[in-house]
């Protein structure tokens, strides 16, 4: 039961804010593939410090920590699964995502729109990786390119799937901050 004498804080409103807008830099971080979880768990530690910990306990940074390093195995995981469902070598589903790694930082180029360029290089980066690994496994040019079709992918998918859990965290979080009045 909400206690309607205890009077609203400042503190309350600045830190209930900041927690809010850290949520949602968090998620577009993690749009474009930078540790956005990681900035929800911090700035959840943040706000349980600044306001005494009577909402945001460790209990809840453990299950945020949690489910963060689920959307960092998914990520990873999504582009090396789904190239050796296509039947990739274990070498290509590993070049596709180096190649999405080395494509994010130097191909960003190809198109200059901050996020767009970053997602575009990636894409073409973890396809090109696949592909030629692939190409210098088994000498055949259509299995490569298969492979690197499909690893690309999966790069989108453990792309969305991580978003998801960014999303996921900043419910969880802002709603248990947000839904529930303090301990005293």
């Amino acid at each position: 039961m909400a206690n309607l004498n205890r009077p609203i804080v400042m503190n309350d409103i600045l830190l209930t804010c900041l927690l809010i807008l850290a949520c949602l830099v968090g998620v577009a971080m993690t749009a474009i593939r930078l540790p956005g979880t990681w900035l929800i768990v911090a700035s959840a530690a943040g706000y349980a410090w600044g306001e005494g910990w009577p909402r945001a306990g460790l209990t809840l940074l453990g299950i945020l920590t949690g489910i963060a390093l689920l959307g960092e195995g998914v990520e990873i995981l999504a582009s090396v699964v789904t190239a050796r469902r296509a039947g990739a070598s274990r070498k290509a589903a590993w070049g596709g995502m180096l190649g999405g790694i080395l494509g994010m930082i130097f191909l960003s180029f190809l198109v200059p729109i901050p996020i767009v360029g970053t997602m575009i290089g990636a894409l073409v980066g973890c396809f090109t990786g696949a592909t030629l690994v692939e190409m210098s496994v088994r000498k055949d040019i259509s299995h490569g390119t298969k492979v690197g079709f499909f690893a690309a992918m999966g790069f989108v998918l453990g792309a969305v799937a991580k978003i998801i859990v960014a999303l996921v965290m900043s419910g969880l979080l802002l709603s248990t901050v947000i839904g529930t009045e303090p301990r005293p």
